[in-house]
């Protein structure tokens, strides 16, 4: 059987210390082995064997009848330890440390926010649209307007509580009397209990609808991003505000045009005969075609520029480019008389000349 440590040593004082030194010293080490704020191994042994000392050395007839018989002569007072004590490790850490715990009753809730995921062709994207996006969420019951109760009734006040969504409990410890502040468990929070619930939601206040919600897409939105609608989304509880509804945009890739920002990127094909001798060509815009004058000797990667013919600027005036990018496409398979041509014309040309690269 393991030999009880002394009281004095336990808490770290000496034999004289005064009343206020064992507090603190007490103080210091219930704070440092509680089990709610230390879970290594022992500590809660550690922490039983610290209430027992300062039970003893706390009390002045206990501490007297220590200092002159010690753990032999004291059973009677001391015996008990710590499982004599008729509360917790949280009652005593409450009582010490703060005195007082408190319980909010339960407020008022936003509702959850809907996210939905729609994709706009680049067209409706540029100039912008508006749609119909069919929802479901949860709203206010349409009979009892949220209220939970039926039609004609009235909810009741909490007998536990008396209306005020909070229990207060007074308890006595070896440090003194504290008052521990719980919510009410008959109306949760709430002060109010629902004695006759609504029919039509089974007292929850809320149902589920769809809805048709008219979104605006403004000219210029961009693959990515996200608008918002506020309090479109779920019904708030308790008298909160509804919930927010996000819709994130997916532009559908074009069948020709890249954007890149608000410029639009468009390449067109032309054959040697044309980059060579020059043409006027019709090029597809976003507001239909327009017509675009290469020069002659246009080459593979020259890059034409059709002012305004891009995005709208989303946050201002104006609208991006179009910039068109010259591709001479090289044919795969010739006629009988397609080659002859092209025969006779590399003999009338000369070959080209390669051109100094600056390093």
């Amino acid at each position: 059987m393991s030999m009880k440590r002394d009281y004095y040593e336990t808490l770290g004082v000496d034999r004289d210390a005064t009343d206020e030194e064992i507090k603190r010293a007490f103080r210091k080490l219930a704070f440092q082995y509680h089990p709610d704020h230390n879970r290594g191994d022992g500590a809660e042994e550690q922490f039983k064997e610290i209430n027992e000392a300062y039970e003893a050395l706390s009390d002045s007839g206990k501490r007297a009848a220590y200092d002159r018989f010690g753990h032999s002569g004291g059973e009677g007072l001391f015996g008990r330890g710590f499982d004599g004590f008729d509360f917790g490790f949280g009652d005593i850490f409450d009582a010490f440390f703060g005195g007082t715990t408190t319980a909010s009753p339960q407020a008022p809730q936003r509702g959850a926010a809907l996210h939905y995921t729609i994709t706009i062709t680049l067209e409706e994207a540029a100039f912008g649209t508006e749609k119909e996006i069919m929802v479901s969420r949860t709203e206010n019951c349409s009979t009892c307007q949220g209220t939970r109760c039926k039609p004609g009734s009235q909810p009741s006040r909490s007998s536990n509580c008396n209306g005020a969504g909070q229990v207060r409990r007074v308890q006595a410890s070896i440090f003194g009397r504290f008052t521990n502040i719980t919510t009410c468990p008959q109306c949760h929070g709430e002060g109010r209990i629902v004695t006759e619930p609504c029919p039509q939601c089974q007292g929850t206040g809320t149902e589920k609808r769809r809805r048709n919600i008219l979104v605006k897409f403004p000219a210029g939105i961009d693959d990515g991003s996200q608008i918002r609608l506020r309090g479109e989304g779920d019904a708030g509880t308790r008298g909160g505000p509804s919930g927010d509804f996000y819709v994130s945009i997916s532009v559908r890739e074009h069948e020709f045009f890249i954007r890149d920002g608000d410029d639009i990127l468009y390449e067109i094909p032309i054959n040697f005969a044309q980059a060579a001798l020059g043409v006027e060509v019709e090029v597809p815009t976003l507001d239909g075609n327009a017509k675009l004058k290469l020069n002659a000797g246009c080459q593979t990667g020259t890059v034409f520029r059709l002012k305004n013919k891009g995005i709208p600027h989303i946050r201002g005036r104006g609208r991006g480019d179009q910039l068109v990018a010259v591709s001479v496409v090289t044919p795969e398979s010739l006629t009988k008389e397609q080659r002859q041509l092209f025969e006779k014309l590399t003999n009338s040309l000369d070959s080209p000349k390669r051109t100094h690269q600056k390093r």
